[in-house]
């Protein structure tokens, strides 16, 4: 396989040939470079799959984009399981640039149809398991519209189950006090904004980052409201979330079904949802799974293995 530069070629094998580690770690190959080839060694139909990988590897690089790990480990899982995938595909289906310059786009074929239906959509429900970027690309896809002046403001919000109790034992006031469950949004908009931008947008009140419980009794119009951690909402709660959305308003709903934290016994309104709403005109439900985990290669492991000890005790 011909390389344009050296350039690609760092880019291709990685920081102290890490891709090639990874390749080599597959597919029983040796791989090395030779002026400007790529050159793969083993039988033909190893090396078929390896030219495969590669291949995926360069439509990213080429066609402008950043390759990361994530998407070697994606391009390996999927050509060794046999299937194929065009990451051009993905590669130019940017979402947004973040404050670095860093482009996010999807990373597998399950979170490009995710994009897809918060495009057309006004309400998408993403359920999937940690680490398939479910909340990451919708807060992407959020801050895209708003600077498009899609929408005039971003709505944050995530229940706080354990807002009995547990909080009181916190520090500070009621701000102090929520602020841990609400952390993980604020890191993502730090991620895609940067914390000066995203503090502009705050003391504006384009962005806003609150608890469930502060969405009662409001009407929200020209805003895209993302629900995080939807599992952990009752079913009067979730219906108190999609009846808020008001003119030009679009909404979606993350959770994880597998992690569910309210008291035994207590109906998740995720759950509710899919159930009640799955065949309504206007509302996409996107199931993501482990094959689009764009985590460390563990977290993929760990899913299978608790969704396998999960169906050997249903059985």
């Amino acid at each position: 396989m011909v390389i344009r530069d050296n350039t690609e070629a760092l880019a291709l094998f990685g920081m102290h040939d890490e891709n090639v580690r990874a390749i080599e770690a597959v597919f029983p190959v040796r791989i090395y470079s030779r002026d400007n080839e790529m050159v793969v060694s083993g039988q033909s139909f190893q090396v078929a799959k390896v030219e495969e990988v590669v291949k995926g590897m360069l439509e990213v690089l080429r066609s402008g984009g950043e390759l990361s790990r994530g998407d070697v480990t994606y391009l390996l899982r999927v050509v060794s399981e046999g299937q194929t995938v065009r990451m051009v595909d993905m590669a130019n289906e940017v979402v947004v640039q973040t404050s670095r310059g860093k482009q996010i786009r999807p990373k597998t074929m399950g979170q490009k149809l995710y994009v897809e239906a918060l495009r057309k959509h006004d309400i998408v429900f993403g359920i999937g398991p940690a680490g398939t970027g479910k909340t990451y690309l919708a807060m992407a896809h959020a801050v895209a519209s708003l600077k498009a002046r899609e929408v005039s403001r971003l709505i944050l919000t995530r229940p706080a189950v354990e807002a009995g109790e547990k909080l009181g034992f916190l520090p500070g006031d009621l701000q102090d006090k929520i602020d841990p469950y609400l952390r993980p949004l604020y890191d993502a908009l730090f991620d895609i904004l940067g914390v000066e931008t995203f503090q502009r947008h705050m003391e504006k009140g384009t962005i806003e980052v609150a608890p469930l419980a502060y969405m009662r009794g409001r009407t929200l119009d020209d805003a895209c409201v993302i629900l995080d951690e939807a599992q952990n909402t009752t079913p009067e709660q979730m219906k108190m979330f999609l009846t808020r959305l008001g003119f030009g308003s679009r909404a979606v709903v993350t959770g994880d079904l597998t992690q569910v934290d309210l008291p035994k016994g207590r109906l998740s309104g995720l759950h509710d949802a899919r159930a009640v709403l799955s065949q309504v005109d206007g509302i996409a439900f996107v199931h993501l799974t482990h094959h689009d985990v764009v985590r460390h290669a563990l977290v993929q492991k760990i899913i299978q293995a608790y969704e396998a000890s999960s169906t050997r005790e249903g059985g």
